[in-house]
């Protein structure tokens, strides 16, 4: 056991490595250090983010994304490819959920056992609804494929409630995972990112989506584009919170979303653009449809960098 979890804080370190490529990043790692830009969860203005009170929606940005804080990474080289506040802290939304997943999948649990949605899992931070009600029993893959796919909190919920020791041992799991991957800008506070308190930087979700992406059943769960449940005699259907698995000029290997208020609108995701396989992270984008508008900027971005290096090079004796 020793000498597996060596070998992956040495495979870690590996990834984490510094890469000499050359880099497109606009605001924090050009101008202020992170620990500058540390927000106060109290203070968080009643309509707006984390990122906009501190004004990392003012930073300018070459691709004029939508998104304040942006990070895109070669999956293979570990090349930085475009940073946009990649290093500020922020609440993270759902796509805490990765981490839930990552945690219960390495757990070794029966997938196969089935679970009953109590009143324990009524989410009472945000008021959110679901269509899981009091009752319902789903086993622990379903719940981690409606978790994944479609961000339904009471499945999360359900998920880290029957973990052994409960919410508040499957939530320390989270935070020792999150060390063992070098995240060390992350904090867990619950297993669905209902609290604005589950914080990370868009440094520390690439690790994340990295180690993911390396889990079959994490990679297909959550890029499924629907799935159905059945809850007595009826059929439950939901839909991928990610149009862009729907998406026929997409190849998405990997994807979360996320939404509340102190994080606005959020996006992290595995994809092959040009021949690469690249991570793209999003975080307080504005409107429900910037986030994926951000992620084709980018994405044609990166094509034309691709088409713009493999063009000849001039014939210097004509």
């Amino acid at each position: 056991m020793a000498c597996g979890l060596l070998a992956l804080a040495v495979g870690v370190a590996a990834w984490l490595a510094p890469a000499h490529a050359q880099v497109v990043r606009a605001g924090l790692l050009a101008t202020t250090p992170v620990g500058q830009v540390q927000p106060v969860a109290n203070k968080t203005k009643r309509n707006g983010s984390v990122a906009r009170r501190v004004g990392l929606n003012r930073v300018r940005d070459p691709l004029r994304l939508r998104s304040s804080v942006a990070l895109v990474v070669d999956q293979e080289t570990q090349e930085v490819l475009y940073d946009k506040n990649a290093e500020a802290v922020l609440p993270i939304a759902s796509i805490t959920k990765l981490m839930t997943a990552l945690v219960m999948v390495d757990s070794g649990l029966d997938m196969d056992q089935k679970i009953r949605i109590t009143r324990a899992d009524i989410d009472r931070v945000k008021g959110s609804r679901s269509r899981l009600s009091v009752g319902v029993r789903l086993s622990r893959k379903q719940l981690l494929h409606l978790a994944l796919m479609s961000s339904e909190n009471r499945a999360a919920h359900a998920l880290g409630r029957t973990f052994p020791g409960g919410t508040q041992a499957f939530v320390a799991n989270m935070n020792a995972k999150a060390q063992l991957l070098g995240m060390t800008d992350t904090q867990y506070a619950d297993p669905t990112g209902l609290s604005s308190a589950n914080r990370s930087s868009a440094y520390d979700l690439a690790r994340l989506a990295r180690v993911a992406y390396d889990r079959p059943l994490i990679r297909n769960l959550s890029t499924d584009e629907s799935y159905a449940v059945r809850v007595g005699r009826r059929m439950l259907q939901y839909r991928n919170t990610n149009a862009l698995v729907r998406n026929d000029g997409w190849d998405i290997g990997l994807q979360k979303t996320g939404y509340i208020r102190e994080a606005g609108r959020c996006l992290l995701m595995q994809t092959r653009v040009a021949g690469r396989d690249v991570i793209m992270v999003f975080l307080d984008s504005v409107g429900k449809l910037s986030r994926l508008g951000d992620a084709a900027r980018v994405r044609r971005w990166l094509e034309a960098q691709t088409t713009a290096s493999n063009e000849p090079a001039p014939d210097v004796n004509s």
